[in-house]
């Protein structure tokens, strides 16, 4: 019995040994390095109000392929059918465009625009996971996005797009970090050489361009981009974790050009000194208008200027508010300083100056209804809640405001005191008679 034991014991052992192992869970193997770069273009400002902000794109060198592709979502077509009323709606079109590295520099040393890059430190599998999505996002029927100046533009879309390969690291660095500046700061100091575009803007933004933005917001800005993609490390293919950033360099530099202001210009004061001596013309012509013809004109003519500026601004802000999907623009305080009830006074401020009876009324009526409102904006800067930032509106707006109430009073009661122009005088019925 024993040996008998000591045999099926063997066997056993046998059988056991030659039964294949158990399957066991294995890693999937890591994906092959094909070469593939993927490195992040930022260019600086160029001479279009449009280029004032920057740009960046994307550009992956594919060895395997022999392609050098460029992905830039900041495409768009003046001549594309519809372009200006969705514009003028706030509902235009932006699209991705794909373009050749080489093409791609020749056109910014064309315009004189500096290019920077920085190759990304990416794992092979997110090179691939970020060129497939761009690839995508290039095809006809998804190439075209719906854009929004400060949320949705070409430098969020890159943002996007690497904070999507990357795992959420880039947002999580960022979401929660407040930057002590505004869309309205940051506008106002790319902005700030190009005066018409920085008086829009100061007039056009509303309370929204004031809120405080964090370093997720602030990447509006390509540079911003680039700024945040040095600061950030994530994990290598090992787990180990390692800067975004391999490398960076200057493709092409630019001649003459200084680059953003740092911060906004200090230009309120600009502002008021430009509303005093508006305020000032109108109360020196008025006073001797009655005696001096050039004077009438002169009070004539800048009161109506300014009146037709003021009112087809208000307009524009209701339009922006009420008509459009501007959301930025909603809200804005500036209604109370740049009034739609100017219009009308076009007229009636130049014919109350040239003694219009029939005018006198309603015109003291509407001007110091504007006057009005315009203090009324001044006295909401100290109520909570209420915070725009429009002191450069307010400042060159309430002078001429309350100067045109006064001198729009002053002239009325001289037209409603004076006899009408067509009454004679003694001596001038004697003139006649002769």
């Amino acid at each position: 019995m024993p040996s008998i034991l000591r045999s099926l014991v063997v066997l056993a052992a046998l059988a056991l040994a030659a039964a294949p192992a158990p399957a066991r869970a294995q890693a999937p193997p890591a994906a092959p390095d094909t070469g593939l770069t993927v490195t992040l273009l930022t260019i600086g400002q160029g001479d279009m109000v449009w280029e004032k902000f920057g740009h960046n794109a994307l550009w992956i060198h594919d060895p395997a392929a022999g392609t050098d592709r460029v992905y830039n979502y900041g495409m768009f077509d003046f001549n594309s059918p519809g372009y200006w009323s969705r514009f003028i709606k706030g509902d235009w079109l932006y699209e991705l465009g794909v373009h050749d590295i080489q093409q791609t520099i020749y056109a910014y040393q064309h315009y004189n625009r500096a290019v920077w890059a920085q190759q990304l430190n990416l794992t092979p599998a997110q090179k691939r996971e970020l060129q497939a999505f761009l690839e995508t996002n290039a095809l006809p029927a998804n190439r075209e996005y719906l854009y929004d100046y400060y949320r949705d533009n070409c430098s969020t879309r890159i943002r996007d797009a690497l904070d999507r390969v990357i795992g959420g690291r880039l947002l999580a660095a960022t979401a929660d970090s407040l930057t002590g500046t505004s869309y309205r700061w940051h506008s106002e100091r790319l902005i700030a050489d190009d005066a018409a575009s920085y008086v829009g803007l100061a007039g056009g933004l509303g309370p929204a361009a004031d809120r405080q933005i964090t370093a997720w917001e602030e990447m509006f800005l390509p540079f911003k981009v680039q700024e945040q993609v040095r600061a950030i490390r994530v994990p290598d293919a090992s787990g180990a974790l390692v800067p975004l950033v391999a490398r960076e360099w200057t493709i092409l530099s630019a001649e003459g050009r200084d680059g953003p202001l740092r911060e906004p210009p200090p230009a309120t004061q600009f502002f008021i000194v430009a509303g005093v001596l508006i305020a000032c013309l109108l109360l020196a012509t008025a006073m001797v208008a009655h005696r001096s013809a050039a004077a009438r004109l002169a009070y004539a003519a800048v009161s109506a200027l300014w009146l037709l500026f003021a009112g087809t601004a208000g307009v524009l802000l209701v339009g922006l508010w009420a008509f459009t999907n501007h959301e930025i623009a909603y809200r804005n305080e500036n209604l109370l300083q740049l009034s739609p009830l100017a219009l009308p006074l076009v007229v009636l401020v130049p014919c109350v100056a040239y003694g219009a009876r029939w005018a006198a009324r309603p015109a003291w009526i509407l001007s110091a209804a504007v006057a009005a409102l315009s203090l009324l904006g001044l006295v909401m800067q100290v109520l909570p809640g209420l915070d725009q930032r429009n002191a450069h509106i307010i400042g060159v707006a309430l002078p001429v405001n309350l100067a045109l109430a006064w001198t729009v009073r002053r002239l009325a009661g001289r037209t409603r005191t004076e006899p009408p122009a067509a009454a004679a005088t003694p001596r001038t019925r004697e003139k006649a008679a002769a």
